[in-house]
């Protein structure tokens, strides 16, 4: 699944990540103040500025304007992203390595450059609403022109970022199917060892087209939630400043991070706990529908196969499986949507005490809301994405069957043992049973 597309899958993965860290770190201990030397910004009319030195109580919602940093910035991540693309194509050359290598530090360079646009536009909000405040408490307060011109301003911005996450998307998609090509090249060219496997025909030509579409949604927005946490999370822990105390708890440094972190680990652990057996029953589910299937096949060439009695026996089979798959959706679900609707009032609830209090203007609220939304949003990956996880896990033990016949290794208890018709008592057990 992976080997046929990345050079050294393990050893790619974990280097990127690695080498993610550390150029995160160098830029917050040192590399920032490297582009008075090393910026070519001055070429092009943005000269670099040190960035002025933080002011105790000065907010997010009034950022200073540094182009020549924000070149510095960029030219920064192209520096560390040429170096690891230069690295892993050189010493680790891969017939897909120019999709692989380059295609996937292309589109983490995209989602981030996407996040950087939501922080941009959450920046604007702080100043749209505070203006909104201000015109309404006091009427003529503020011009026409400085309304509109701020409105142009989000304009601009959400057209850049419209027209980036098409292009993205059309990318990520060609992306994906290049994918989908290697694994379907990688195990037709095995064909001999890998087609006794039971439904091998469908895993090769079906699961690998389900397995490269969920990693098109999956994927990117898990790139997109670790972005986003890595610049959004700042943005909260210094607008939790503005949060002096919580309901119940009282006083607390930096509340508003914890209270995101606490409450998406408590969904996170209560959905892997109500949806523990979700990945059993959808693997299960392909493999009696891959009977029914295959006897249908069957029937096609030879009178003698798919008789009724045996195709009613095998329809059995994929009823069974659903009512069960059905009924443990039905108390996810509950847990699932319950934790979602309550998540809507937690902010609302945590900041409780200081909008009583008045403690902050429209805007930093707006802003407060927005960056704790994508925190929140961040940490609750596994709750949002559980469903298609679980069909991504079931996906991933059918391919990973092909993994074992090829490395010639024993196959799992459930791969070695054939479907068996349902009798008449199987067919009246209670469900759950």
């Amino acid at each position: 699944m992976f080997k046929s597309f990345f050079p050294s899958p393990k050893l790619f993965f974990w280097s990127f990540a690695l080498w993610s860290l550390i150029c995160v770190l160098t830029w917050f201990f040192f590399g920032e103040a490297l582009g008075q030397y090393l910026s070519f910004g001055g070429l092009f009319g943005y000269d670099y500025i040190l960035p002025p030195p933080a002011v105790e109580g000065a907010t997010a919602a009034e950022p200073a304007v540094n182009p020549g940093a924000e070149f510095w910035f960029y030219q920064y991540m192209f520096y560390c992203y040429a170096l690891f693309i230069g690295v892993w194509m050189y010493f680790s050359p891969h017939k897909w390595a120019r999709w692989s290598v380059l295609g996937t530090a292309l589109i983490v360079f995209v989602t981030w450059f996407q996040v950087h646009l939501d922080v941009m536009i959450n920046d604007w909000f702080g100043r749209f609403y505070d203006s909104i405040q201000l015109a309404l408490a006091k009427p003529n307060s503020i011009t026409a022109e400085d309304y509109y011109g701020q409105l142009l301003t989000f304009g601009q911005i959400a057209l850049i970022a419209v027209t980036l996450a098409v292009f993205t998307r059309f990318f990520v998609s060609h992306w994906i199917f290049r994918w989908r090509t290697a694994m379907n090249d990688y195990y037709t060219g095995l064909w001999k060892r890998v087609r006794h496997i039971e439904g091998a025909s469908q895993r090769v030509q079906e699961d690998t087209m389900r397995f490269s579409s969920i990693m098109e949604s999956l994927g990117v927005s898990l790139i997109d939630s670790v972005m986003t946490l890595i610049a959004f999370l700042p943005i909260l822990w210094a607008l939790s400043v503005h949060v002096k105390a919580l309901p119940v708890v009282g006083e607390i440094a930096h509340a508003l991070v914890w209270v995101a972190l606490i409450w998406s680990v408590f969904g996170t652990g209560l959905l892997a706990l109500v949806g523990i057996r979700l990945p059993g029953l959808e693997f299960k589910n392909q493999r009696v529908e891959a009977a029914y299937r295959k006897e249908l096949v069957y029937g096609e060439d030879n009178s003698e196969r798919a008789s009724p009695p045996v195709l009613k026996d095998l329809f059995n089979d994929v009823r069974r499986n659903y009512f069960r798959l059905y009924f443990n959706y039905l108390y996810f679900n509950v847990a699932r949507y319950s934790y979602l609707q309550v998540g809507v009032l937690v902010p609302y609830i945590a900041l409780g005490p200081t909008i009583i209090a008045g403690g902050f203007t429209l805007g930093v609220m707006q802003q407060i809301l927005r960056a704790f939304g994508r925190v929140q949003d961040s940490f609750q990956y596994l709750v949002n994405s559980w469903t298609t996880i679980v069909e991504l896990l079931s996906i991933y033990k059918r391919l990973k069957a092909f993994e074992l016949a090829i490395a010639n290794e024993p196959l799992p208890s459930i791969e070695q043992t054939p479907t068996r018709p349902v009798t008449d008592s199987d067919s009246e057990a209670p469900l759950g049973h």
